[in-house]
């Protein structure tokens, strides 16, 4: 395991000492992001994500984690399915008050279409609607504490709007907890860590059948496009990340990929034939984030690697490579630096090599 931080102050990295036990650390000062901050001050943030921190050897601005939030999303809402508050069959009626535009107006659907939806297509409208959801069950002060008590105190999803599920800037995540949220996600025998308080957490924190459908909705991920670049395959730019199969739903009989209104226009079935992992994760991007996080575990016969990977950024859709080639008409463009497919790819062969 390990975790580094890269920022102004930091523009070697620096490695974050974790606790083995707890797979935590204590020498982080974590402050909030702040795009003013960040350019006015040089990338140091001045309002601390947890008290008690002051005296952290490290001081360090937390990226916004753009969409990788609706991974706590998605726990909150299979939380309340375990505990029977939520029927991932029901439907749920959306009734935004007042209509966010990001949020789209009224809708219907099924609990587990708005997962799907908001996990797979990075749906926003569905994310909204199951934002709002937990807080029509007035589970939101749970969910967060429930992350502060399985030693995750830096994933918090706060000052969202209870009549839409908008506004989400006051939300935080840490590489090294998503690692960990991941890590509960994906199950494992025995106990995964053992938090600060001394408790143990174990898969069993969410049900058999909330992880494998969590796992195979992150599997179905049809934006794979940062740590792995399949939707281009064959194009010279960006970069091959994680050689990873793009799901079959989203590929059309010319081999095409095309996710909701995201149209691609390259062939990917030999970049399928090729894969050697699948990647079950979650990407997010604004102007000034780039993030993704996943399981990567390679396919039977392949070199095995069984890990999870995070990361977070503030390169977002404002920071393309200069050299970057225009994108074709009408095709869904690439919104990152090619640095992050680099990454990707590095992380992953360091794994294969072990």
């Amino acid at each position: 395991m390990a975790n580094v931080l890269l920022s102004p102050q930091y523009p070697n990295g620096v490695v974050v000492p974790v606790k083995h036990k707890g797979l935590s650390t204590d020498q982080v000062r974590y402050r909030w992001w702040d795009d003013d901050e960040w350019d006015a001050n040089g990338g140091k943030g001045t309002r601390d994500v947890l008290a008690g921190r002051e005296n952290a050897a490290i001081d360090f601005s937390s990226p916004y984690p753009a969409s990788v939030l609706k991974l706590m999303v998605g726990f909150g809402v299979l939380r309340l399915a375990d505990e029977g508050k939520v029927d991932l069959d029901a439907d749920y009626v959306y009734d935004p008050n007042p209509v966010r535009p990001a949020c789209g107006g009224p809708s219907v659907k099924k609990i587990r279409q708005h997962f799907d939806e908001m996990i797979t297509k990075s749906q926003n409208e569905s994310t909204c609607a199951l934002i709002k959801l937990i807080h029509d069950k007035n589970a939101w002060d749970l969910v967060n504490q429930t992350f502060v008590d399985l030693g995750m105190p830096t994933l918090m999803v706060t000052e969202t709007i209870p009549g839409n599920g908008g506004r989400w800037i006051g939300s935080n995540m840490s590489g090294l907890d998503t690692a960990k949220l991941l890590l509960l996600v994906n199950g494992g025998a025995g106990v995964l860590w053992t938090t600060d308080k001394g408790k143990p957490v174990t898969r069993n924190e969410l049900s058999y059948s909330s992880r494998k459908f969590f796992q195979e909705t992150l599997a179905g991920q049809g934006h794979n496009e940062m740590l792995s670049t399949p939707n281009w395959c064959g194009r010279d730019y960006p970069t091959q990340g994680i050689p990873q199969k793009v799901p079959s739903r989203w590929i059309k009989p010319d081999g095409t990929v095309t996710v909701g209104d995201a149209i691609y226009d390259r062939d990917v079935r030999p970049c399928n034939e090729a894969a050697e992992v699948t990647f079950a994760h979650k990407t997010g991007w604004v102007d000034t984030t780039g993030s993704d996080a996943g399981i990567v575990k390679s396919f039977r016969g392949k070199d095995k690697r069984n890990y999870i990977v995070v990361v977070f950024c503030n390169l977002g859709t404002d920071y393309v490579d200069a050299d970057r080639p225009a994108d074709p008409p009408g095709v869904f463009p690439v919104l990152y630096t090619q640095k992050y497919a680099q990454l990707g790819k590095a992380i992953d062969t360091i794994m294969k090599n072990m």
